[in-house]
């Protein structure tokens, strides 16, 4: 069983800056994949970045690309999402997700609000 915990979000203006944390319980974080969806009232989740196991790729929904960063800190069990030049249509629930082979996890999300 993995636990992840998702931190950072919060309440921003458009243009603004936020890093996102998400760290996770187990032992099988590095050989893992890791990816940020989001959610949206009255959307479906949708993928907003993600990355390998040993962090050498990195994949981005078009929405995102140029303003978010996706990166991984092994030995600390973590990984983040930078984000820059936000937009009010990137609120949502932001959550953190692990995959390896069959088992994929989780975490409770953490709110993201952009003002306009």
């Amino acid at each position: 069983q993995v636990q992840l915990v998702e931190s950072g979000g919060g309440l921003v203006q458009a243009g603004g800056s936020l890093r996102l944390s998400c760290t996770a319980s187990g032992r099988d974080f590095s050989i893992s994949g890791m990816n940020w969806y989001r959610q949206s009232p009255g959307k479906q989740r949708e993928l907003v970045a993600g990355i390998s196991s040993s962090g050498g790729s990195t994949t981005y929904a078009d929405f995102v690309k140029g303003r978010f960063t996706i990166s991984r800190d092994n030995a600390k069990n973590t990984v983040y999402l930078q984000m820059n030049s936000l937009k009010p249509e990137d609120t949502a629930v932001y959550y953190c997700n692990s995959r390896l082979l069959d088992y994929v996890f989780w975490g409770q999300g953490t709110q993201v609000t952009v003002s306009s």
